[in-house]
């Protein structure tokens, strides 16, 4: 399955898809459903491999995803050379058990720190 498809249509999608990665690369922590986290994880994953790479075309790549220019600046500044040693692997997800009003898996996405 190549993507989630979280029942939305393709621009809807995107736009929620765009949010949830702006924000948990904003704060570096997220918690959503299951589905929304394994939907965004490799998103971000490449958002920061963009940042990683530093150049101003991967620049310009990840402002033409990310909704918040500081976003990207703080990716491109603090982020990226945090995970400068790191192969893959920049996001860990904690499950948390399921939502109160309709059982949904809820999951706590963070950036790896060590």
């Amino acid at each position: 399955m190549p993507y989630q498809k979280l029942s939305r249509k393709s621009g809807p999608r995107r736009a929620l898809l765009r949010g949830l990665v702006t924000s948990f690369l904003r704060t570096g922590r997220i918690e959503t459903t299951a589905a929304r986290a394994a939907a965004i994880r490799s998103l971000s994953e490449k958002m920061i491999t963009l940042a990683k790479r530093g150049d101003l075309h991967a620049r310009r790549q990840a402002l033409a995803f990310i909704l918040d220019e500081d976003v990207v600046t703080s990716l491109f500044e603090k982020i990226g050379p945090k995970m400068e040693g790191r192969e893959g692997g920049y996001t860990r997800v904690i499950q948390k058990g399921p939502r109160r009003g309709d059982g949904a898996p809820m999951v706590i996405l963070e950036l790896v720190t060590e």
